[in-house]
């Protein structure tokens, strides 16, 4: 049994210790407060947990707070005009609910239930001497905030860390509307206002300590008539600036929120972020190392919401490889490649996406965002980017890929059925996850990700799967002789994540070997299938490849499954144990 310490009770510590106690390790949990103290505390951010991340939260067992009862469904979207530029406004669709829950609510209770696990919660307030002590103690510390010296052991990534300073100035404030959101029209959506030149706006549904309420966020451009906050001392003052600023800014907004109360009295949080990242690995002065999460290392601006999102799939991906890791040290080799899979799998499109996002926007992007009006396929594609941003890559950052993007829109507008709810109701049928892999006649490896792969023949003995025709790597495959077909094991959905997305280099960080004419095979995958292309045939926008296995291999272990747009595990039917 491993001993591991975690400095820190927000959203990625506190959901690493409890799925860490979940598989038996020996977790001590620090906090420099008590749930109760956290609980009557002042706000700490703002959060929306987007679906592919309430996935693998710990259950919050918290009487509300689930998407039957609060579910957010959507976005709105509102871009003011002005200065020859017309207004834009229109709803995207969320393909599954998001939830917001207030982070002292959450937080709270997840240390309320480690501790009825049996769990060993301290309170205390840690310095890096402390840390120290701990790295002595434990087989591995994970440090989840960055407050204070905590912060400094872990060097900044200036290569991936754009900005030197703030930029926006932050503030959130948690009401209760006069009438009761429900009575809005589009009460479960994120309703998401900007004002160039000036600022953004975003409000969504919640639950906090007092019950249902409305969240507002609201991100000033530096030195601009929304950064005036500093002034603000009072609870009552913070409310009143509140809607002051929705009043000039945001008039539309204004009737929503006129006349509401504070939810509670720490209801209120003003303050500046520069979005960070530093390496996962904290050099003690002593020389030993202690491991960062969430936005200990990887501190994002708020204005696109993901900061717990970053935080529950942190934990998730720390505690598979914590569990993973067996009785091997937690060296700074492990730490390094362990956050370093979550970066390449997760973390940089975020980090990329709400950097973009603070910049002022690329003219096809305006355009994107201004035919999202005509197109609800554009507009639904927009707003579940806020649940998985790898989805806007990599249209959102080129204009030939947004130009292409926006006519598939068009044309699934016109498509015969509604290709969001076919492409779901395809998602019943539950299969695995390969990634199929190539060599370009340059030698260059090439690697995507893909669910539609079957036999075909045992005599021949033939295979085929399905790229689609807008595939950026489908040329190279065309160029190829051969591909290589490989079944993901259970535990390497980051792999599958990495193939799924555009990057310069998908096979960083990844062990492979190379197969028939040089085709790269990924170590741990269950069964591989070397295949020489004996046929192609269009099928719609899909490509069919069949191919002759000339080689194949297995290993024991359990495939990774994929239904209803999420990763599962096999287990055995109980009526078959």
């Amino acid at each position: 049994m491993r001993t591991i310490a975690i400095v820190g009770a927000g959203e990625s510590g506190a959901q690493l210790a409890l799925a860490l106690q979940r598989s038996g390790h020996s977790v001590t949990l620090f906090s420099d407060r008590s749930a109760q103290q956290i609980r009557s505390g002042a706000i700490t951010s703002s959060q929306c947990v987007f679906s592919s991340s309430l996935r693998v939260q710990q259950p919050l067992e918290i009487p509300g707070a689930n998407t039957a009862d609060m579910g957010i469904t959507g976005v709105h979207m509102n871009i003011a005009g002005g200065e020859g530029r017309e207004e834009i406004d229109w709803q995207g669709t969320l393909e599954r609910p998001a939830l917001s829950v207030d982070q002292r609510v959450k937080c709270a209770h997840w240390i309320e239930t480690f501790i009825g696990r049996g769990g060993d919660f301290r309170i205390e307030k840690l310095s890096v001497r402390r840390l120290e002590e701990l790295a002595a103690l434990f087989d591995l510390v994970v440090v989840g905030t960055g407050k204070g010296e905590l912060g400094q052991v872990f060097a900044t990534d200036r290569a991936k860390s754009p900005f030197d300073r703030p930029q926006r100035a932050v503030a959130v404030t948690y009401v209760k509307p006069a009438h009761g959101t429900g009575e809005e029209p589009d009460a479960t959506s994120i309703r998401m206002n900007i004002v160039p030149g000036v600022g953004e706006f975003f409000t969504f549904p919640g639950l906090g300590t007092e019950g249902p309420c409305q969240m507002m966020v609201f991100e000033g451009l530096p030195g601009g008539p929304m950064d005036c906050w500093d002034s603000v001392t009072t609870a009552e003052e913070h409310l009143a600036k509140s809607l002051g600023i929705l009043r000039e800014h945001f008039p539309h907004e204004y009737p929503r929120f006129a006349g509401s109360v504070l939810n509670d009295a720490g209801a209120g949080l003003r303050g500046r972020i520069t979005p960070v990242l530093r390496s996962a690995v904290g050099v003690l002065p002593g020389g030993r190392v202690v491991m960062g999460i969430g936005d200990a290392i990887m501190l994002n601006d708020s204005l696109t919401g993901q900061g717990s999102n970053n935080a529950t799939l942190a934990a998730d991906h720390y505690a598979r490889a914590i569990d993973a890791r067996g009785d091997e040290d937690f060296d700074s080799e492990w730490m390094l490649r362990t956050f370093d899979e979550f970066w390449r799998g997760w973390g940089q499109f975020s980090t990329v996406w709400t950097n973009s996002m603070l910049r002022e926007r690329k003219p096809w992007q305006l355009e994107m965002l201004a035919a999202a009006r005509h197109h609800e396929s554009l507009a639904a594609a927009l707003a579940n980017g806020f649940d998985d941003p790898r989805t806007l890559f990599p249209w959102w950052f080129e204009p030939e890929e947004a130009e292409a993007f926006m006519e598939r829109a068009v044309a699934e507008d016109g498509a015969t059925f509604d290709l969001r709810d076919f492409r779901s109701t395809l998602g019943q049928f539950a299969t695995g996850v390969t990634v199929v892999t190539t060599r370009t006649p340059q030698g260059a490896k090439v690697g995507m990700t893909a669910n539609s792969f079957t036999s075909v023949s045992m005599d021949p003995p033939l295979v085929l799967w399905c790229p689609s025709k807008f595939a950026p790597s489908l040329g190279d495959f065309e160029a190829s002789t051969h591909f290589a077909i490989n079944v993901l094991e259970s535990s390497q959905h980051v792999l599958s994540r990495q193939f799924a997305t555009p990057a310069e280099d998908k096979f960083a960080g990844v062990d492979c070997v190379e197969g028939i004419a040089g085709v790269p095979l990924l170590e741990g995958a269950v069964a591989t299938f070397q295949c020489r292309t004996v046929a192609r045939h269009e099928a719609g926008d899909h490509v069919i490849y069949v191919g002759e296995v000339e080689k194949y291999s297995r290993i024991e272990g359990d495939p990774l499954v994929f239904h209803a747009g999420a990763y599962h595990r096999t287990a055995l039917h109980p009526d078959f144990s």
